[in-house]
C-alpha cells in the first residue's frame, strides 16, 4: 500500500464503506456502528461494528507490516485492550449513545443518513431505528454483546502478530487476522480479501457433484477424463533428498516449536513419536491441516509443498528437454 501512496486512512475508509467484501458468500452481516472512538484514557479504537448476534467487533486496521513493526505497543494487545472497553456494553440505549449516534453524526452528509436526518429526525433516533430494525432483520435474541470479537487487517502481517493470534484463537478467543492486498490498474485500485487466521475449513474448497445428465456424459472430452497429479508424499521428498532424517520442521508462524524428522510418516515433537498431521493438530488447535502447505523445511526456510512442486517443475523441465 506505501508503494501505490495509499494511507491507514485509505484502508479505514475503504473498510468502513464496503465492511461486506470481507466475508465472502454472505458468511457475515455486519453494521458498522463507530469509527475513531475514544476510551477515557485516550485510545482509540479505529472501527466498531455490530454483528448478526449483536456482539460488538472491534476492527483494526495497519496499512502493512512495517507500520505494525513500528508501533510501542503489539497491535494485538492494542486490539485486546480496546475490546475490553466495550464489555460493560449490554443495551441498545448504550450502543446507540456511546457508539452509533456519534457515528451517524459524524457521517451526517452522507445520502444513507442525510435524508432522514434533514426530515426532522436526530442522530440518536435514527441510530435507534437503524438499530433496532438491523438486530430484528438477523434475528438477534437474547442479551446484547455477550462476547466481543477482534478482526485485525493489513496488507501483510508480521510472524510475531500472527503468532500471538493463532495462540488466541486455538483457545476460544474470537479474533480473525484478515489481508487486504492491493494492485493497481490504470486509475483504479483493485483489492484481494484473504482471511488467514483462522484458516478457512478444508470444507469451503470441496466442490458439490453435480446430478450428471445424458449430454454432459456423452461431451466429456478424453482430456477432462484424464486422473488428477497425485503430487508426491513425504517418502518422495525423502527418496529425492529434498529433506532428511533428522531435520527440523515447523508449523508457518509456529517457528519456535519445532519438530525433527524421523522417517516418511513420523515425527518426533517433544520427546513424542507421532504422525504429520497429528503433530500439526497438536500444536495448532484446528481439527485438520494440510500438512505440506502448512509446514516449512526448517534448513531450506520452504514449506514442503514448495518443495515438491519445484522439483516437479524440473523433472517437467528434464523430460521437455530430452
Amino acid at each position: 500500500m506505501k508503494e501505490l501512496g495509499l494511507t491507514e486512512a485509505d484502508l479505514e475508509e475503504f473498510v468502513r464503506t464496503n465492511v461486506e467484501i470481507l466475508f465472502p458468500e454472505g458468511e457475515e452481516t455486519l453494521l458498522i456502528i463507530g469509527q475513531q472512538v475514544r476510551n477515557r484514557l485516550s485510545g482509540r479504537a479505529d472501527l466498531v461494528a455490530l454483528d448478526k448476534k449483536g456482539n460488538i467487533v472491534l476492527i483494526e486496521l495497519k496499512r502493512d507490516r512495517d507500520d505494525i513493526a513500528q508501533r510501542k505497543e503489539p497491535f494485538e494487545f492494542q486490539a485486546i485492550r480496546y475490546a475490553a472497553n466495550y464489555a460493560l456494553i449490554k443495551t441498545q440505549q448504550d450502543i446507540v449513545r456511546q457508539l452509533f449516534a456519534p457515528y451517524i453524526e459524524r457521517h451526517r452528509d452522507e445520502p444513507k443518513f442525510q435524508q432522514a436526518l434533514s426530515s426532522g429526525l436526530t442522530a440518536s433516533e435514527l441510530a435507534t431505528r437503524i438499530l433496532a430494525k438491523f438486530l430484528q432483520d438477523n434475528q438477534a435474541q437474547g442479551t446484547l454483546n455477550r462476547d466481543q470479537r477482534i478482526l485485525l487487517i493489513a496488507a501483510s502481517f508480521d510472524g510475531q502478530t500472527l503468532s500471538a493470534c493463532a495462540w488466541l484463537a486455538k483457545n476460544n478467543i474470537d479474533v480473525r487476522c484478515i489481508i487486504i492486498s492491493p494492485m493497481q490498474y490504470d486509475q483504479q485500485y483493485f483489492f484481494k480479501v484473504e482471511q488467514i487466521i483462522p484458516p478457512p475449513a478444508l470444507e469451503k474448497y470441496y466442490v458439490e457433484i453435480a446430478e450428471p445428465t445424458i449430454s454432459s456424459i456423452a461431451t466429456t472430452s478424453l482430456t477432462e477424463m484424464q486422473p488428477r497429479q497425485v503430487l508426491p508424499r513425504m517418502n518422495d521428498l525423502l527418496n529425492w533428498g529434498l529433506v532428511s532424517v533428522g531435520d527440523r520442521l515447523y508449523i508457518r508462524y509456529y517457528d519456535s516449536d519445532s519438530a525433527e524428522i524421523i522417517d516418511h510418516a513420523y515425527v518426533k515433537y517433544q520427546e513424542q513419536k507421532m504422525k504429520y498431521n497429528d503433530w500439526g493438530q497438536k500444536l495448532t488447535g484446528w481439527s485438520s491441516i494440510n500438512i505440506y502447505e502448512w509446514t516449512v523445511h526448517e534448513p531450506t526456510n520452504k514449506t514442503l509443498d514448495t518443495l515438491r512442486r519445484e522439483k516437479l517443475e524440473e523433472l517437467s523441465q528434464d523430460v521437455s528437454v530430452a
